[in-house]
Protein backbone atom coordinates (compact mmCIF):
# COMPACT_ATOMS: atom_id res chain seq x y z
CA UNK A 1 0.00 0.00 0.00
CA UNK A 2 1.31 3.41 -0.53
CA UNK A 3 1.72 5.22 2.31
CA UNK A 4 2.05 9.21 2.55
CA UNK A 5 3.59 10.94 5.61
CA UNK A 6 3.54 13.96 7.53
CA UNK A 7 5.54 15.93 9.76
CA UNK A 8 2.79 19.01 10.34
CA UNK A 9 4.35 22.52 10.73
CA UNK A 10 3.09 25.64 11.61
CA UNK A 11 5.07 27.36 8.53
CA UNK A 12 6.94 24.35 7.39
CA UNK A 13 4.95 20.70 6.60
CA UNK A 14 7.47 17.77 5.14
CA UNK A 15 5.51 14.89 3.05
CA UNK A 16 7.03 11.78 2.57
CA UNK A 17 5.89 8.41 0.32
CA UNK A 18 6.55 5.06 0.59
CA UNK A 19 5.93 2.36 -2.45
CA UNK A 20 3.57 0.11 -2.64
CA UNK A 21 5.28 -2.51 -1.15
CA UNK A 22 6.05 -0.68 2.04
CA UNK A 23 9.43 -0.89 1.44
CA UNK A 24 10.74 1.99 1.62
CA UNK A 25 9.90 6.08 2.52
CA UNK A 26 11.04 9.10 0.33
CA UNK A 27 11.08 12.55 1.55
CA UNK A 28 8.68 13.88 -1.27
CA UNK A 29 8.53 17.88 -0.53
CA UNK A 30 8.22 20.74 2.33
CA UNK A 31 4.96 22.64 1.76
CA UNK A 32 5.54 26.52 3.03
CA UNK A 33 2.13 27.13 4.16
CA UNK A 34 0.61 28.79 7.70
CA UNK A 35 -3.07 28.65 6.24
CA UNK A 36 -3.81 25.25 7.26
CA UNK A 37 -7.25 24.85 4.92
CA UNK A 38 -4.57 26.03 2.07
CA UNK A 39 -2.36 22.87 2.91
CA UNK A 40 -5.02 20.33 3.67
CA UNK A 41 -5.76 21.24 -0.26
CA UNK A 42 -2.23 21.09 -1.48
CA UNK A 43 -1.44 17.90 0.84
CA UNK A 44 -4.67 16.24 -1.02
CA UNK A 45 -3.37 17.20 -4.35
CA UNK A 46 -0.30 15.61 -3.57
CA UNK A 47 -2.08 12.25 -2.03
CA UNK A 48 -4.18 11.84 -5.46
CA UNK A 49 -0.94 12.56 -7.79
CA UNK A 50 0.62 10.13 -6.09
CA UNK A 51 -1.84 7.66 -5.41
CA UNK A 52 -1.65 7.25 -2.03
CA UNK A 53 -4.23 5.02 0.18
CA UNK A 54 -3.33 6.10 3.62
CA UNK A 55 -1.95 8.79 5.67
CA UNK A 56 0.93 8.47 8.51
CA UNK A 57 0.95 11.92 10.52
CA UNK A 58 3.28 12.47 13.48
CA UNK A 59 2.46 12.82 16.56
CA UNK A 60 5.12 14.92 18.35
CA UNK A 61 4.98 13.36 21.87
CA UNK A 62 7.00 14.90 25.09
CA UNK A 63 10.04 12.59 26.41
CA UNK A 64 7.70 11.37 28.91
CA UNK A 65 5.03 10.03 26.27
CA UNK A 66 2.60 12.61 27.45
CA UNK A 67 0.95 14.50 24.86
CA UNK A 68 1.56 18.37 24.80
CA UNK A 69 -0.40 21.45 22.72
CA UNK A 70 1.60 20.44 19.94
CA UNK A 71 0.71 17.21 19.76
CA UNK A 72 -3.37 17.82 20.14
CA UNK A 73 -2.67 20.38 16.77
CA UNK A 74 -1.00 17.40 15.25
CA UNK A 75 -4.29 15.04 16.25
CA UNK A 76 -6.78 17.84 15.00
CA UNK A 77 -4.75 18.53 11.82
CA UNK A 78 -4.86 14.66 10.94
CA UNK A 79 -8.73 14.54 11.53
CA UNK A 80 -9.07 17.33 9.24
CA UNK A 81 -7.11 15.22 6.55
CA UNK A 82 -9.58 12.31 7.34
CA UNK A 83 -12.84 14.29 6.96
CA UNK A 84 -11.35 15.71 3.26
CA UNK A 85 -9.72 12.27 2.41
CA UNK A 86 -11.80 9.63 3.37
CA UNK A 87 -9.41 7.29 4.51
CA UNK A 88 -7.45 6.12 7.45
CA UNK A 89 -5.10 8.31 8.94
CA UNK A 90 -2.91 7.18 11.65
CA UNK A 91 -0.45 8.77 14.65
CA UNK A 92 3.10 7.69 14.80
CA UNK A 93 5.30 8.59 17.30
CA UNK A 94 7.94 11.37 15.79
CA UNK A 95 10.12 11.91 19.05
CA UNK A 96 13.57 12.93 17.94
CA UNK A 97 13.19 12.98 14.47
CA UNK A 98 14.22 16.28 13.63
CA UNK A 99 17.58 15.71 15.45
CA UNK A 100 17.88 12.14 13.52
CA UNK A 101 17.15 14.11 10.09
CA UNK A 102 19.46 16.63 10.78
CA UNK A 103 22.29 13.83 11.26
CA UNK A 104 21.23 12.44 8.04
CA UNK A 105 21.94 15.65 6.38
CA UNK A 106 25.26 15.95 8.03
CA UNK A 107 25.87 12.79 6.61
CA UNK A 108 25.35 13.94 3.25
CA UNK A 109 27.52 17.13 4.00
CA UNK A 110 24.23 19.31 3.68
CA UNK A 111 24.33 21.91 6.24
CA UNK A 112 22.99 25.47 6.91
CA UNK A 113 20.07 26.73 4.72
CA UNK A 114 19.69 23.81 2.22
CA UNK A 115 19.57 21.75 5.18
CA UNK A 116 16.51 23.73 6.57
CA UNK A 117 15.17 23.60 3.50
CA UNK A 118 14.67 19.86 3.51
CA UNK A 119 14.94 18.71 7.42
CA UNK A 120 10.89 18.27 7.56
CA UNK A 121 10.39 16.14 4.48
CA UNK A 122 13.15 13.91 5.90
CA UNK A 123 11.33 14.02 9.00
CA UNK A 124 8.20 12.59 7.33
CA UNK A 125 10.81 9.97 5.84
CA UNK A 126 11.68 8.98 9.17
CA UNK A 127 8.30 9.00 10.49
CA UNK A 128 7.28 6.47 7.77
CA UNK A 129 10.02 4.37 7.57
CA UNK A 130 9.21 3.64 11.46
CA UNK A 131 5.77 3.36 10.74
CA UNK A 132 6.34 0.92 7.70
CA UNK A 133 8.88 -0.88 9.94
CA UNK A 134 6.63 -1.82 12.71
CA UNK A 135 3.65 -3.20 10.34
CA UNK A 136 6.01 -5.21 8.85
CA UNK A 137 7.03 -6.64 12.29
CA UNK A 138 3.39 -7.17 13.51
CA UNK A 139 2.63 -9.49 10.28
Amino acid sequence: MKIMSIDYGDVRTGVAVCDKFEMLASPLCVINEIDEDILVEKIMELFDSEKAEMFVVGLPKNMDGSCGERAQKCIDFANKLKEKSCVDVDMWDERLTTVMSYQSLNNANVYGKKSKKLVDAVAASTILQGYIDHRKNQH
